[in-house]
């Protein structure tokens, strides 16, 4: 739509161009074509459009055939939408939401698979938007979002552009991979704001490409140093280093003492925060050091093996899950770390794991509930646990485990260690039921048949 339609289309609609509502509407055709061409959506690929306005890009989308949510704040022009689409609406490739997209549920994107966003961003509540729509809680796989040019660049910034560099960039850039595409002039959108605008393209971080490090920390970190910009780093932070020692941190970082935050790139603060909190991958696969009971078809010890050994024979042994569910009912979900020896990467029950050579199955419960949730030892044990169920006998699909099942009712905060648990959240029971039945590979093995005798009780 060009400047001269889009006034008519607005006119007509009654609507008048609200600043609260950061309405500014993109009216070179060319440039909305080049955008979703940056994209490349393929035919029943999951797109969201966040703020699709009077449809821009939303129209070059839906033409390559990807299926859309589109997300609109201003009812009239949701209405709009899906009345100028009726077509696609009615065949289900377009859902036009009327509502706020910082408050839209992301969980309820999983059932459907990655998702790829994008969108022209209201600049008021952009970087909201970026932590919403990016963050772990979302399956978002790539997006392409046009946002304040200010705000493109800090996002995309190196130490080389000291003035940009800041929180933000290594906050994003420590997840995802940010380039800055082009500036699109204010003369492009209507009203025409006072600043212009820059396009960005995030894709994620390939496994392995950085080393891994505790995030809560690493953001502790840079909060604190970039506080005072001007203050050397080491005054900063010394107080969150082991013994404080900040000489000693730069020697290791390779620093000087007297740096300031803006000197120290991605791989340094990474660095820095495994200085303060060690991440150690290889303790997700310590299979030689965990001794297990082996037992027999009746779950009666018959011996000890090690992890490895238990894994590599497929030895029976014993194993226990736990549903953590908050006051609202839902149900805590983790997903496994990438380093995990077995089911990387998937997603599992609350808290699972083995149990100890000698140990029962009620002390090991309260031990997961420590080691992988991260609760301190008085909120452990003061969490009630009840045991609901025996899933046996031993098979491939439980992994030859005995298991038993928990529930408990916990709101948190927890903070599971990142060797063994990449992210976890409350997911609605509505979202993981029909998140199994559309994408049961996502899910460890363990953890579907604990869901299944769950949901039959």
């Amino acid at each position: 739509m060009n400047l001269s339609a889009i006034r008519a289309q607005l006119a007509q609609l009654a609507v008048t161009p609200a600043k609260t509502l950061g309405q500014n509407f993109l009216h070179d055709g060319n440039l909305a074509r080049w955008l979703v061409a940056q994209v490349e959506p393929q035919p029943g690929e999951r797109l969201v459009e966040i703020g699709p306005g009077l449809g821009a890009l939303t129209e070059h989308t839906l033409a390559r055939g990807a299926q859309l949510t589109a997300i609109e704040k201003d009812g009239r022009l949701a209405a709009h939408l899906r009345e100028r689409f009726q077509k696609e609406t009615a065949t289900g490739q377009l859902a036009v939401v009327h509502g706020d997209a910082t408050l839209f549920d992301v969980r309820a994107l999983w059932p459907d698979g990655p998702v790829t966003v994008l969108g022209n961003l209201p600049y008021y509540v952009t970087t909201p938007l970026l932590f919403h729509f990016c963050g772990p809680a979302a399956p978002t796989e790539r997006a392409l979002l046009v946002m304040q040019r200010e705000l493109a660049a800090r996002l995309a910034a190196t130490p080389a552009q000291a003035g940009d560099y800041g929180i933000l960039s290594l906050v994003i850039q420590r997840r995802w991979r940010v380039q800055f595409l082009r500036t699109l002039p204010a003369s492009v959108f209507t009203p025409t704001p006072k600043v212009a605008s820059g396009a960005v393209w995030l894709t994620p971080r390939a496994p392995g490409e950085l080393p891994p490090c505790d995030g809560e920390t690493f953001e502790q970190l840079v909060r604190r140093g970039f506080s005072q910009r001007r203050k050397q780093v080491g005054k900063l932070l010394a107080v969150l280093l082991p013994d404080g020692d900040w000489p000693a941190a730069a020697t290791r970082l390779g620093v000087s003492e007297k740096a300031r935050a803006e000197e120290l790139d991605l791989a340094r603060w990474i660095a820095l925060a495994n200085l303060v909190r060690p991440v150690e991958p290889a303790a997700a696969q310590d299979g030689a050091r965990e001794i297990f009971d082996v037992v027999d078809a009746a779950n009666a010890v018959v011996g000890q093996a090690s992890r490895a050994e238990v894994h590599a024979r497929g030895l029976r042994h014993r194993a226990l899950h736990i549903f953590v569910f908050n006051a609202a009912g839902e149900l805590f979900l983790q997903r496994r770390s990438p380093w995990k020896d077995t089911h990387p990467d998937k997603w599992d029950s609350s808290a699972a794991g083995h149990l100890d050579a000698g140990e029962s199955y009620a002390a090991a419960a309260r031990r997961e509930l420590r080691e992988e949730l991260g609760l301190d030892a008085a909120r452990a044990a003061a969490t009630e646990l009840r045991e609901v169920a025996e899933l046996g006998p031993a098979r491939p699909e439980t992994g030859w485990e005995f298991i038993r099942l928990f529930v408990a009712q916990c709101d948190g905060p927890f903070r599971p260690p990142p060797e063994e648990i990449a992210w976890g959240g409350f997911f609605p029971l509505a979202i993981v039921e029909r998140w199994i039945r559309q994408r049961p590979g996502d899910f460890a093995p363990g953890f579907l048949e604990c869901w299944k005798r769950w949901r039959a009780l």
